[in-house]
């Protein structure tokens, strides 16, 4: 399964508290085609305090995976900004078929990735360090860690190692917003988005089994090399264009 999802993706062109309780899954249609999706500005307007840019850049690495048959039914997505402080909430987990806000959480990454700002990824086993790019959601299990979920990277040479390395997201006692002002960062991982004890089963269970997790940072050799990334990029630039020139022909 993970060769097939990446071969996929390598044919490319180029906290604390929820934010909004969940309601039931079965109480809305879920739209699955990538027509019906919501537009970037609607992710906007759900979370005002994240970064319209990084919002748009994940939407559309999602809908590049998806348009190469990765994850095409996936209505969640889950939005990581590392370029922000560990000591402000920089996961979003949106769901795309009622266009709600699930959750905004603080999440911790990885000690080999740096202090309380990472600048340092890694997709090397023993590197202790964050991945970068769009990830596939798997199964749950019972780890050492507790309730857990693997992920797949789809992002070759920069996340393709996440199942291999055990990356994966849990929750931590050391996801302590207290004890992180007193040391002036949060806790840190091994590499996995970890999230605080008291959240990690509701966020898992509506991550699992074939969802969305993006993490970005501005790292430029991850937005200049990766496939997915320059077609994610790629697909900002075309609606920006086709905004203007709707705005144009007004």
């Amino acid at each position: 399964m993970k060769h097939l999802l990446i071969a996929a993706i390598t044919l490319l062109a180029i906290a604390t508290t929820p934010a909004r309780a969940e309601t039931s899954s079965h109480s809305l249609p879920l739209y699955t085609t990538i027509e019906h999706q919501p537009q970037s500005a609607t992710l906007a307007a759900l979370a005002p305090e994240a970064d319209p840019e990084v919002l748009s850049l994940a939407l559309a690495a999602m809908r590049c995976a998806q348009a190469h048959g990765v994850g095409t039914s996936a209505h969640r997505l889950a939005v990581i900004d590392y370029s922000r402080s560990s000591l402000t909430p920089r996961l979003w987990v949106f769901d795309l078929a009622r266009n709600q806000l699930l959750f905004h959480l603080l999440v911790a990454h990885g000690q080999g990735s740096g202090g309380d700002i990472p600048q340092h990824f890694s997709n090397a086993e023993g590197s202790h360090a964050s991945s970068l790019g769009l990830f596939h959601t798997l199964n749950t299990y019972q780890g050492s860690n507790g309730y857990s979920l693997r992920m797949e990277g789809l992002e070759p040479g920069f996340n393709d190692a996440a199942y291999s390395r055990a990356i994966v997201m849990h929750g931590a006692g050391y996801v302590n917003a207290n004890a992180g002002q007193q040391m002036g960062r949060l806790g840190r991982s091994w590499g996995c988005p970890a999230v605080r004890n008291a959240m990690a089963r509701p966020v898992i269970d509506v991550l699992k089994d074939g969802q969305f997790l993006f993490a970005y940072y501005p790292e430029q050799k991850w937005l200049m090399r990766s496939s997915l990334a320059q077609c994610a990029q790629a697909r900002v630039r075309r609606k920006q264009e086709e905004a203007t020139r709707l705005a144009s022909s007004r």
